[in-house]
């Protein structure tokens, strides 16, 4: 049996597993106490968009994601993750049938990972190890979906990486995944942190009208939320376009927005943004900083 190892888990996250079983409650807990809008046990769920930095950066974020899952309501998670060290024109799935973490195995759906890629013919490649434990996008998930799972509730997990997909290639992949958003079983677990700003990102875009630069950032990023908001592919891709913005999970938002388009679901859903959090502040040129989003799309009982 083939296990995908926690390669990040020391580096990214604690791999002390009382520690990262207290971190991770902690957090919840927080994210619980915090707002109402966390949406706790909804389970109406159908994804997520949760950031994906180490930890002691997004983890306080990522709980406002997480918080919203009602584990029995969920049999399958489907995680879109974008590429951060390989280049592809597709989406690449795992070979593993098992993923590591500090708090236990997780275990892959492998049938309907097979199924994908035998159904939708040169559509999906399948990573080889090295690149499927090179990639954080992905394993930043786990430990969360580890945790709130908890070995209570039987739950399967697919590895969809993305690459960097064309506006027409987003809706074709969004179209293999539609039938999956309405099934009342699957969750999907969109993987981005936002708008990376910063000489070391190679972007520096600031609009002094909007304040500081940490509050021009956020403007920004507001921007792009509003059209994910939208639930118009068209939309997002658009403004991507014209902001050039740095959301390193653009393409994994793009096909959940083709899916979801393509589903029975569309006109029904409704997103609603969790948190929003900056890593630091910028004020200056010198500075540079990374934003987290934490939000739900919902569709009516």
């Amino acid at each position: 049996m083939v296990t995908r190892r926690a390669s990040h888990a020391g580096s990214w996250y604690t791999d002390d597993t009382s520690a990262l079983r207290a971190d991770l409650a902690r957090w919840l807990q927080d994210a619980a106490s915090a707002s109402a809008s966390a949406v706790p046990n909804a389970s109406n769920l159908v994804a997520l968009i949760v950031p994906h930095a180490g930890y002691s950066y997004s983890g306080p974020t990522a709980a406002f994601a997480y918080g919203a899952i009602r584990p029995e309501a969920v049999k399958r998670v489907i995680i879109l993750g974008p590429s951060h060290h390989v280049h592809t024109t597709k989406c690449m799935l795992t070979r593993a049938q098992t993923l590591d973490t500090p708090l236990g195995k997780l275990q892959c759906d492998a049938e309907f990972v097979a199924g994908l890629h035998a159904q939708h013919a040169g559509l999906f490649e399948y990573m080889d190890a090295e690149t499927d434990e090179d990639e954080h996008s992905i394993e930043m998930q786990l430990p969360y979906l580890a945790q709130v799972f908890g070995g209570v509730h039987t739950v399967k997990v697919v590895e969809i990486m993305v690459g960097s997909l064309s506006f027409e290639q987003e809706q074709q992949y969004g179209r293999v995944l539609a039938p999956y958003i309405a099934d009342g079983s699957t969750l999907f677990v969109i993987s981005s942190d936002f708008c990376h700003w910063g000489r070391r990102f190679r972007y520096v875009r600031y609009e002094a009208e909007h304040g500081e630069i940490w509050q021009s950032i956020e403007k920004l990023d507001h921007e792009g939320i509003a059209c994910i908001r939208s639930l118009d592919h068209a939309q997002f891709h658009a403004y991507l376009g014209k902001t050039k913005n740095t959301i390193c999970g653009r393409h994994p938002i793009g096909v959940f927005l083709g899916a979801l388009e393509a589903s029975a679901v569309h006109s029904r859903t409704r997103f609603e943004l969790a948190q929003y959090a900056q890593s630091s502040r910028a004020r200056a040129q010198s500075d540079s900083s990374v934003s987290y989003v934490a939000a739900h799309f919902i569709t009516p009982e």
